[in-house]
C-alpha cells in the first residue's frame, strides 16, 4: 500500500510542475532549479512515507473510535432451490420444504348382470374416483407432514393428514393414516393393478383412520404398528372404537430381485354394547352402489384378522398375493371367520421397464422412453384372480369369486391409464335374479385415466 502511495503522489506531483518545463527545451539554470524542485519533492514523500510507517505500526488506541451509524438490520434468508417432481417443491438450506400434491382420476366402468340385480343402479357410467387436494413438507428437527383431502363428488373427505417425526430408521406418526393392513390396500391407488383394490380391503373396512403409530424401516425389515379410533368423518362423542393394528415385512433383496414376505394382524373393539357391523364389496365397479354379497348388519363385540402377504420382483415380471381371516366376535351366538384372499401375476412389456416397489409396497411404474421423448410410454398387463367369502357360523353374506385382466399404460410421468375386465361368479347373492335364483355371473369393465403430481 505504501508503494502505491508514492506513486500517486509523483505522479500528482509531476502533473503539479509547470508545463513550460515540458513543453520546451530548458536552460542550464532552469535544469538546476527543477532538480532542486524534484530532491524537494522527493524529501517531502520521504517524510510523509515514515509518517505512513509510524502510524501503521502504532497499537490502536484504548479508546473505542467513536461509533458509526448502525446500518438497518437485514435477517439473512437461507437460500432456497426449487425442484420438479411433477409439482414444484421449495426446499430451504435449513431444512424446510413445501410441495402441492394432488391426484385426478376419472372413471368409465359399468357392470352387465342379470335381469333383476342392478335395475337403474347398474349399465355404464362416468364418476371422478378421486380428486385429492393436499400439500406435505418438511420441517427442520426431523419432522414432517401431509395434509391432503378429497373433494370429489361434491364432498370433501380427509385422506391422509398428519405429523411425522423421526430421523433415523424409528420415526412416530400421529394423525390420519393408514393401519397397517396388507400389500394390496397399503398400495398407493395411484399404482395398483387394477382400478379398485381386492374385495375383501372393502369387505372388512380397510380405512385411514386417526391415531398414533411407529415405523421402524431397516435395509430389509419393516416393523409398524399402531393404536386407532375411526375415520376423522366417523369421530363423534358416541363413537370410542379402539384397534390395534401391526405388520412385520421381511423385503431382502437379491441382486435385481426384490422379494416380499410380511404378515399383519388387527383387533377392534367398538366400545359400545349395542355395536353392529355390515361386511359386504362391491362387484370391481365403484360406479355402483350395489354390492351383490352383503351380511346385512350383524351385532359385534370386537373383530380380530390376520393377513399373510407374499410377492417378487424379477425383472418386468411380479407375482403377489394375498389371504386374510377376519372373525368376528359376537354376544351370544357364534363367532364367524371370513375369508378374503388373491393371487396376481403381471409383466411389464417394454422393454427397460420394471413395476416399482418402495417401503413394503408396490410403486411407481415409470417409462424408461416416455411419448415426449420419442418412446411409447410404459405399458404393463397383470392378472388377478380374486375370492371373498362372507358365509360362515350361521351368517350368510355370500360368495364372490372373480377373474380379472388388465392393462397399464403410463405414457409418461404421473399420467397413467388403466383398463381392465371381469368376469364374476356369485353364489348365495345378497341380490337375487328376477327369477329368484341367487347364483349366477356378472361381467364388470373399468376405464381410468388418471394424473397426479
Amino acid at each position: 500500500m505504501r508503494h502505491a502511495f508514492t506513486a500517486a503522489l509523483l505522479a500528482t506531483s509531476m502533473f503539479s510542475l509547470p508545463t513550460t518545463a515540458h513543453a520546451q527545451a530548458m536552460t542550464a539554470e532552469e535544469a538546476t532549479a527543477l532538480r532542486a524542485e524534484i530532491a524537494a519533492l522527493r524529501g517531502q514523500v520521504e517524510t510523509l512515507e515514515a509518517r505512513l510507517d509510524a502510524a501503521t505500526a502504532q497499537p490502536a488506541p484504548a479508546s473505542a473510535p467513536a461509533p458509526t451509524p448502525a446500518a438497518p438490520s437485514v435477517t439473512a434468508k437461507p437460500a432456497t432451490e426449487i425442484s420438479w417432481k411433477g409439482a414444484p417443491e421449495v426446499k430451504t438450506a435449513d431444512g424446510w420444504s413445501f410441495k402441492p400434491r394432488g391426484r385426478i382420476q376419472l372413471d368409465l366402468a359399468g357392470i352387465n348382470a342379470p335381469a333383476g340385480v342392478t335395475g337403474i343402479r347398474g349399465g355404464t357410467a362416468t364418476e371422478f374416483r378421486r380428486v385429492y387436494l393436499g400439500v406435505d413438507g418438511k420441517i427442520p428437527g426431523g419432522f414432517s407432514y401431509r395434509i391432503e383431502a378429497d373433494i370429489a363428488n361434491n364432498g370433501v373427505e380427509l385422506t391422509d393428514v398428519y405429523m411425522t417425526y423421526g430421523t433415523g430408521p424409528l420415526s412416530v406418526t400421529a394423525g390420519q393414516i393408514k393401519p397397517f393392513t396388507g400389500l394390496d390396500d397399503l398400495t398407493s391407488d395411484l399404482f395398483t393393478s387394477f382400478t379398485e383394490r381386492t374385495a375383501f380391503a372393502s369387505a372388512f373396512g380397510f380405512e385411514r383412520r386417526v391415531g398414533l403409530s411407529a415405523q421402524y424401516k431397516g435395509k430389509a425389515l419393516l416393523l409398524q404398528g399402531g393404536v386407532f379410533g375411526d375415520n376423522a368423518l366417523d369421530l363423534t362423542d358416541s363413537n370410542h372404537s379402539m384397534s390395534v393394528d401391526g405388520r412385520v415385512v421381511f423385503m431382502p433383496k437379491l441382486g435385481n430381485t426384490q422379494l416380499h414376505l410380511a404378515a399383519s394382524g388387527h383387533y377392534r373393539d367398538p366400545n359400545d354394547p349395542a355395536a353392529t357391523n355390515r361386511y359386504r364389496a362391491r362387484p370391481f365397479v365403484h360406479t355402483t352402489d350395489v354390492r351383490l354379497v352383503d351380511t346385512g348388519a350383524i351385532d359385534i363385540s370386537s373383530e380380530r384378522g390376520l393377513g399373510l402377504e407374499g410377492a417378487v420382483l424379477a425383472g418386468p415380471f411380479h407375482a403377489a398375493g394375498e389371504a386374510y381371516w377376519h372373525t368376528v366376535k359376537r354376544l351370544g351366538a357364534a363367532d364367524p371367520t371370513f375369508f378374503g384372499g388373491y393371487a396376481e401375476v403381471g409383466m411389464v412389456l417394454t422393454p427397460g421397464d420394471v413395476r416399482g416397489y418402495k417401503d413394503g409396497a408396490f410403486d411407481r411404474l415409470k417409462p424408461s422412453k416416455p411419448i415426449n421423448a420419442g418412446g411409447i410410454g410404459a405399458i404393463e398387463v397383470n392378472a388377478r384372480y380374486d375370492h371373498l367369502d362372507l358365509n360362515d357360523a350361521g351368517i350368510v353374506g355370500g360368495r364372490q369369486k372373480t377373474a380379472l385382466i388388465g392393462l397399464v399404460w403410463a405414457p409418461i410421468d404421473y399420467v397413467r391409464i388403466t383398463a381392465n375386465y371381469g368376469k364374476l361368479w356369485i353364489d348365495d347373492a345378497r341380490i337375487a335374479t328376477a327369477t329368484g335364483d341367487r347364483s349366477y355371473s356378472a361381467d364388470t369393465f373399468g376405464l381410468r385415466t388418471q394424473v397426479d403430481f
